[in-house]
């Protein structure tokens, strides 16, 4: 009797772990299980640079959303973004790549405008801002031609 109180607990330590580990997985990871809150946006740009699926979508460094996809249309690159419900984006906004730091991770941000007129779910930011290439950069450096 005694030894099944003891199997019995351990088990459900073992559990207790188990869904533990599960919780942090998904915290850490940012995964959203169930779609996530928030509307979806989409932005057309000439390059992404290095941006991701996952990555970050900032106004004035706060974090409002994040890229829900990245895809190709018309030969740009598409990219779908979640953004929260409580934040409503002009339709003038200004959505430009930007880096953390000199070779950090690649994120949105977004430069709110000055229209009265609000971007509907599923609506598109049409001013963009593509990311600086920094090999490019270097390259004309280097090579004299800035």
């Amino acid at each position: 009797m005694e030894r099944s109180k003891l199997n019995l607990a351990v088990g459900m330590f073992v559990i207790l772990g188990v869904l533990a580990l599960g919780y942090l997985s998904i915290r850490l990871g940012r995964v959203s299980l169930f779609g996530g809150g928030g509307y979806l946006v989409t932005a057309d740009f000439p390059s992404i640079g290095g941006l991701k699926e996952g990555s970050g979508v900032e106004i004035a460094g706060v974090q409002i959303g994040r890229v829900e996809g990245i895809g190709l249309a018309d030969y740009q690159a598409r990219v779908t973004l979640r953004i929260s419900q409580n934040v409503k984006l002009q339709e003038d906004s200004i959505a430009s790549i930007k880096t953390k730091g000199l070779i950090g991770e690649k994120y949105i941000r977004i430069s709110p405008g000055g229209s009265d007129r609000i971007i509907p779910p599923n609506g598109k930011l049409r001013e963009v801002e593509a990311p600086v290439d920094f090999e490019e950069l270097l390259s004309k450096y280097i090579f004299g031609k800035v």
